[in-house]
């Protein structure tokens, strides 16, 4: 049985959003990564796990946490090479979850945004369906082949951008945009695969080599 996993990070989170989304759905284990207590506060979540190096969250909601004796907590030292949200998402693979969907991973700073989508590729490798969703956007890395349900889609476009610095032979059906094994490179023809949009019920992509960030966004 598939065993599901929420981080909440510690960026800007849309609380309204959020909790629409959770009226939708439910994960089997949440983390919720340091400053990303307070959301979790606000929606009412109590997390199976809480990491981080506690520096964005304030003492006393803290101490409101360890009120729950079967929190795990796992807390780490300012200087570290990891991020707090990376360190939540090798807690999430050490567990053993099958999807781990990450809220407040898009919001806020840039640089920490861009780390958020590198730590998507461990799960890619180990066959973890990781993905960072925010109100307009849902995102995640693919590596060869993915069906897209025009039903289930989180908006009206879907852009491909490469992750690796090369992608071969993409072939898109189903789109309104047609690719027939097409090659492409970081920062050259961004735009050919960038907000194109589903044609059928179902669209594939399929490609032989590299790996592609796939953004599904609504304005």
């Amino acid at each position: 049985m598939s065993r599901s996993c929420l981080v909440l990070t510690g960026g800007k989170l849309d609380l309204e959003f959020a909790r629409a989304y959770l009226r939708q759905r439910s994960f089997d284990k949440v983390i919720a990564v340091d400053g990303g207590l307070e959301p979790a506060s606000r929606l009412g979540i109590i997390p199976d796990y809480i990491v981080g190096d506690f520096d964005t969250v304030s003492p006393a909601l803290l101490d409101r946490y360890r009120d729950y004796p079967y929190i795990v907590w796992e807390q780490h030292k300012p200087e570290k090479n990891e991020t707090d949200t990376e360190l939540a998402r090798s807690r999430a693979v050490a567990v053993g979850f099958d999807e781990i969907v990450f809220l407040g991973a898009t919001g806020g700073r840039l640089d920490h945004m861009l780390g958020n989508i590198d730590a998507l590729y461990e799960c890619m490798q180990r066959g973890i369906h990781a993905e960072l969703i925010d109100p307009q956007n849902r995102l995640y890395l693919i590596d060869g082949e993915h069906r897209f349900d025009r039903e289930t889609q989180w908006g009206k476009y879907v852009s491909f951008l490469p992750y690796t610095e090369e992608v071969k032979k993409i072939t898109l059906t189903g789109f309104r945009y047609l690719l027939d094994e097409k090659d492409i490179r970081r920062g050259e023809e961004v735009g050919l695969c960038v907000s194109n949009e589903i044609a059928e019920e179902h669209a594939f992509i399929r490609f032989e080599e590299g790996v592609l960030i796939c953004v599904e966004s609504r304005d």
